[in-house]
């Protein structure tokens, strides 16, 4: 069997396409929420449900979203349900996401904090990793004391770790080897 990727990337790229000729942002948030709302256990419980027609999973999942649903997106979501691909959304939103950053020279900035950081101490952090990383970077905060003190910052594949956890790591294994 293929790998969810493997089956999500021509979907997030045709709806990419799409959404270029629109709106980017619309359907970012859009896919995001179908996205959810296929992941919801109860949701995927329905999905699989063979007794269940197409129609019928069309009318659960338009009846969950809403009016949100354009006539692209209408047609986007009968494709999926057609071809049973319903459970690859949360990957297809991930891959759209991807494309829409990279069109925008830009990256999801992972930091993880020990201790909250303000507003203003996040947006120092974020112009100095802007130009560490040469992208703008759209950053989610989050907080783990375990780090002790310090961040760490995932960018893509690359990780910046400046955390007191990890220098204490490395000292450990400096004075063991």
């Amino acid at each position: 069997m293929a790998e969810i990727s493997t089956i999500a990337r021509p979907y997030a790229e045709a709806a990419f396409r799409v959404a270029q000729a629109g709106d980017l942002d619309a359907w970012s948030d859009l896919l995001g929420n179908m996205a959810a709302v296929a992941a919801h256990p109860e949701m995927q419980s329905l999905i699989s449900n063979p007794k269940l027609s197409h129609e019928q999973i069309f009318g659960l999942f338009s009846g969950v979203l809403g009016d949100a649903l354009s006539g692209q997106a209408q047609n986007f979501l009968r494709e999926l349900i057609g071809n049973g691909r319903l459970s690859a959304l949360p990957e297809i939103a991930v891959q759209f996401h991807t494309l829409k950053n990279a069109r925008e020279g830009a990256a999801d900035a992972l930091i993880t904090s020990a201790f909250p950081l303000s507003d203003v101490q996040v947006a120092e952090l974020v112009a100095t990793l802007e130009q560490k990383f040469r992208v703008k970077l759209h950053p989610q905060v989050t907080v783990d004391a375990d780090l002790i003190g310090g961040v760490r910052v995932v960018v893509g594949d690359q990780v910046l770790d400046t955390s007191v956890r990890t220098r204490l790591d490395q000292m450990r294994t400096a004075l063991t080897a």
